[in-house]
């Protein structure tokens, strides 16, 4: 959970328009130098952004990956090696040692923020 010390020292970047996100599924923008995965779960009601790159073989793919849940906890798989990971915290789901960034979104008349 995030605290408010934390919240504060984010920096909000514009993204992309909401347009440009396919609904139940991702896009990557680049941000600040970073490959940033953004994805629309509109199944869910909810956008969740994560590195684009999957830890396992250090490609730049998850958002390309699907997205799904696993006991109602979102995911999103490699598209290469199908390790899954947690939208909400990283955590590899497939039972290997491996975490990716998470970062939280904003949507602002129909514009995609990520916070850094």
């Amino acid at each position: 959970m995030e605290t408010l010390i934390e919240k504060a020292q984010l920096t909000w970047r514009v993204a992309c328009r909401v347009d440009d996100i396919p609904e139940d599924g991702g896009a990557c923008a680049l941000i600040d130098g970073r490959q940033i995965a953004i994805f629309n779960f509109a199944r869910r009601g909810e956008w969740y952004a994560t590195d684009n790159e999957c830890p396992h073989r250090h490609q730049m793919a998850l958002s390309r990956g699907m997205i799904g849940s696993q006991a109602d906890e979102p995911k999103v798989a490699c598209p290469f090696h199908k390790r899954t990971f947690s939208l909400q915290t990283g955590q590899c789901l497939s039972g290997d040692d491996y975490q990716i960034a998470t970062f939280p979104v904003q949507i602002t008349d129909g514009m995609v923020y990520i916070g850094i």
